[in-house]
């Protein structure tokens, strides 16, 4: 199970025959390329937006904003990457890009998924460690630290990424008679290996570390004392946000993950049947492009929840008024003085 259809759509040969729901795929096929141009135009904007917040702003960013940072441009490569496979569906799964673009295309999307998850590792141990450690491991909270483990997440979410570049290929299905954008692994057990990589590096292990931190989180909100509660208001507001940001996080991308499982199941023949072949087919689609809405999701929910984003948002835009008004006096004087020596 990937997050591009491997085969095409309204044909799953997991347990040797052909299921096939025509009428849904027909549906699916239709809508798709609406909601992904969609989801990639505001994509694109809102990420930008507070990619561009947290760079002009004339304070440095937090610790945790660094993280937040990082995710916006994961979001953002993502929708980038999104129109490219809009067009695809459009033209009926046949790849008009050449290989090239169908390899970069499909590894950006695959980077996306990683890194976003593992940047919510970050910012999850980071609030962990300002509100039940913050004065025994203070000094790990450092904007040094938190860069360092930004270029480390980027690095090991390029590299996971590494079979998709290899493996993705532009195949022609004659019996479709498309050239399709195609995940063809070299052998079966590779593709349940690196499947089950997904599922373990993607899922299992980050959600693990999450919720570990998150309950850790929740038991000190419940038992800080009022002085503490006073010492580190902006503490709490930034771990409010984080922890809103984690549960769409979830509830974006686990069903994506708990129907990855389903099909590993099938394709190693736990499960059977026509029938739960087509669904899982059929919801591997829907839910991957609910896990892509996260990416729109996370910048609604800054300006919704993060109160320090929007303070941030709007002492950018008093300097960007006061370094406009500046501007027009600065270039007004300037011209007064240009007339006065011609007269």
């Amino acid at each position: 199970m990937t997050l591009q259809p491997t085969s095409i759509p309204g044909y799953n040969n997991t347990n040797g025959t052909e299921c096939s729901e025509s009428e849904l795929w027909e549906w699916l096929i239709a809508s798709q390329p609406v909601y992904i141009v969609i989801i990639s135009v505001l994509g694109i904007i809102f990420n930008f937006f507070v990619l561009m917040v947290f760079i002009l702003h004339k304070k440095p960013c937090t610790v945790a904003e660094i993280f937040l940072s990082n995710l916006a441009a994961a979001d953002l490569v993502l929708a980038s990457c999104l129109p490219f496979w809009a067009v695809n569906i459009s033209n009926n799964y046949n790849w008009p890009f050449g290989k090239f673009m169908c390899k970069v295309v499909n590894v950006g999307i695959k980077i996306n998924v990683y890194s976003s998850i593992y940047f919510l590792v970050l910012v999850s141990i980071d609030r962990y460690v300002a509100l039940v450690h913050g004065l025994s491991h203070g000094s790990m909270r450092r904007p040094k630290y938190a860069k360092l483990s930004c270029l480390l997440t980027w690095s090991f979410s390029l590299l996971l990424s590494i079979p998709t570049f290899i493996f993705r290929e532009v195949k022609y299905f004659p019996d479709y008679g498309v050239h399709a954008c195609y995940l063809e692994y070299p052998s079966h057990t590779a593709e349940l290996v690196f499947d089950g990589m997904l599922i373990i590096l993607s899922f299992i292990v980050p959600i693990s570390v999450i919720s570990l931190c998150t309950l850790k989180i929740i038991q000190a909100l419940r038992t800080q004392t009022m002085e503490r509660f006073n010492a580190e208001k902006t503490e709490k507001k930034a771990t409010k946000l984080v922890l809103v940001v984690l549960l769409a996080f979830l509830i974006c991308w686990v069903p994506f993950h708990l129907i990855t499982i389903l099909d590993l199941l099938l394709r190693v023949q736990v499960l059977g049947g026509c029938t739960l072949s087509s669904v899982s087919d059929i919801c591997n689609q829907i839910f991957t492009y609910l896990g892509f809405f996260n990416s729109v999701l996370n910048p609604i929910l800054y300006v919704i929840v993060g109160k320090n984003f929007r303070k941030k948002v709007r002492e950018l835009l008093k300097q960007w008024r006061i370094t406009k008004t500046k501007t027009a006096e600065s270039t007004r004087s300037n011209l007064s003085s240009t007339l006065k020596t011609l007269v």
